[in-house]
């Protein structure tokens, strides 16, 4: 596309399946019953955001849910928070090899250390891959970088530690308040629907 240089990818429901109403599910039969009041796609109780941002442990975070559902065993809960993770569509990786070749490419994922150990175990396992790294010029985590979207500092860090100019960088993400920012900021943005093929996303790239 012209005047693109640059492509920042978000990781869930762009190149790996979500599906957050099944962590909604398995939280509800945990006795979470007002789980859709304090977890969602948009917006969620602070506590979710911390573990984001790496501010708080897998421990505190476990600590926090169990004051909704005091019934709730430790390993239920990271089961179930781990239940929206479903995996990567076939093909998927070889379109970011691809783009790889054309492009500077970046990850920029809002995660946690509990999801992020599931997916490391997920891509060794049906992928024969140690991370995504590979596939990247640089790949990031909200975890590791103490930032989540759509927070700007998150993309200014991006930005600036590689000396991408916003108007030639194209933001792929299936939020549109994280494209808000990305878009104030000057770079262009890709909202991904619901569902919709990473190969579609990327055919006017490729």
């Amino acid at each position: 596309m012209k005047n693109i240089k640059n492509i920042i990818f978000d990781y869930g429901n762009v190149i790996f399946a979500i599906d957050f109403e099944r962590t909604s599910q398995a939280f509800k039969k945990l006795g979470l019953t007002n789980v859709d009041e304090i977890y969602g796609h948009k917006a969620q109780e602070d506590f979710f955001d911390q573990l984001d941002r790496g501010e708080i442990s897998a421990e505190e975070f476990v600590n926090a849910i169990q004051k909704f559902a005091p019934q709730a065993t430790s390993e239920q809960i990271i089961e179930a928070w781990n239940s929206l993770l479903i995996g990567i569509d076939d093909g998927n990786l070889d379109l970011l090899l691809k783009i790889k070749e054309k492009y500077r490419s970046f990850l920029l994922s809002n995660n946690n250390e509990i999801h992020y150990a599931w997916i490391i175990n997920y891509l060794k396992e049906k992928w024969n891959i140690d991370d995504m790294s590979g596939y990247f010029e640089k790949d990031y985590y909200s975890h590791f970088m103490k930032l989540r979207k759509p927070d700007a500092e998150i993309f200014n860090v991006v930005l600036e530690n590689h000396g991408l100019i916003p108007e030639e960088t194209l933001f792929i993400d299936d939020s549109p308040q994280h494209l808000a920012t990305a878009a104030k900021l000057g770079l262009k943005t890709r909202l991904v629907a619901p569902g919709e093929p990473l190969s579609e996303v990327l055919a006017p790239y490729l």
